[in-house]
């Protein structure tokens, strides 16, 4: 009883500081299966800002007119079976210290932990912030991914933006050492609104609570060996953050110009496509398009299901097998389907992984329907 009190007055208290009504505290208690991404750090840090850019489309130059967040902002992300999660954006006053808050409320159903450092500021009472939120949160939850954003680098040259990574790298995991929290990792990315630094970070962010993301690159890596194809991206088209890709180096330019075709075949649909009632966008199963670089490259994108897309870059020359290509993309979009209704009939988010993996190995489909199907009827590039 005396728990329930105390947990009770935090979260009234909770919602008087930061503008919460009755239904937030439920969500707040509840334990959604959905895994919840934490934005944190100190104000005009660029919280928000990342999250309209990458979530909803604002241009970068419309964020510099966001006004600062005085409360927990929530956005459900439900883009597709693969991307599912909760992005609170919390103020940059909040103190975790408060004996007010319950930090276990909110940091057990926690799945990552995103705390942004304005790297064009003077970044020591970030670096102190940070040092004790993830310490606060990894005593609740271990099992959180921690990442750090060093955010706003494209005012900074390329010597200062790694110098400025290795210091904040090597302060930060200093102070973890000193706190006898070794175990506590941390990751760190250079971003930026202004490029698309910042959507490839959020795809690494969001790929670490993708449980089936082993056998979604191993079903790639399958593509790509059986077609020719140098790199291939399976894409969320609403946000263009990459759900999975082949186990070959991410290349940044090759990357943007994947993002940059997405914006392109979205672009036309809306103008030309044929729209469904009450549907908002001409991307269906029958979008797809080709496009051919001045470098004998072509960029190769399939639609997916609704909210995915595969993106595929490959030379000219291995581009004359078409048909090879567009069975074994067949293939591979059967066996995506395969993995969607293994995830539907998981009962909890922990297992979904391995399930998924060992119920498509042991009904012979997934990827060994796609081997299966390659070795059978399928020339082999």
């Amino acid at each position: 009883m005396k728990r329930t009190l105390e947990v009770t007055v935090s979260l009234d208290h909770f919602r008087k500081i930061f503008g919460y009504g009755p239904e937030d505290q439920d969500e707040l208690a509840s334990s959604d299966s959905k895994p919840r991404i934490l934005l944190l750090g100190l104000r005009r840090s660029g919280k928000s800002s990342i999250q309209k850019v990458v979530f909803h489309k604002m241009s970068p130059n419309e964020t510099l007119f966001l006004e600062s967040t005085n409360k927990i902002v929530k956005d459900d992300i439900s883009n597709s079976s693969f991307v599912q999660f909760q992005i609170w954006d919390f103020p940059g006053q909040i103190d975790f210290f408060d004996p007010a808050f319950d930090s276990e409320v909110l940091f057990g159903h926690c799945g990552a932990l995103v705390f942004v450092i304005d790297a064009q500021d003077d970044y020591m009472e970030a670096l102190g912030k940070l040092h004790m939120t993830v310490t606060r949160a990894y005593k609740v939850n271990p099992n959180i991914k921690f990442e750090v954003f060093i955010h706003k680098v494209d005012g900074l040259s390329d010597d200062h933006k790694i110098e400025t990574q290795r210091d904040i790298h090597q302060r930060a995991t200093d102070e973890l050492a000193d706190a006898g929290l070794e175990g506590l990792h941390l990751s760190f990315y250079l971003t930026s609104i202004y490029d698309h630094s910042i959507f490839e970070a959020f795809s690494k962010v969001v790929q670490k609570l993708v449980p089936q993301l082993p056998t979604l690159e191993n079903l790639l890596n399958i593509l790509i060996t059986n077609s020719g194809i140098e790199k291939a991206f399976l894409f969320d088209v609403v946000s263009k953050i990459y759900v999975a890709t082949d186990s070959s180096p991410v290349d940044m330019q090759s990357y943007e110009l994947c993002c940059d075709m997405i914006d392109v075949v979205i672009d036309i649909s809306c103008i030309y496509g044929l729209r469904e009632e009450g549907d908002s966008s001409a991307y269906d199963m029958e979008s797809s398009s080709i496009i051919k670089l001045n470098n004998s490259t072509i960029l190769y994108l399939r639609e997916v299901n609704k909210f995915l897309a595969l993106v595929c870059i490959l030379r000219e020359d291995n581009f004359e097998k078409k048909g090879l290509i567009d069975y074994n993309f067949y293939c591979f979009r059967q066996a995506i389907s395969e993995v969607f209704e293994v995830k539907r009939q998981m009962r909890s988010v922990s297992d979904v992984g391995s399930q998924a993996t060992s119920a498509a190995y042991s009904n012979g489909s997934a990827v060994p329907a796609l081997d299966r199907e390659r070795n059978d009827n399928a020339v082999v590039v």
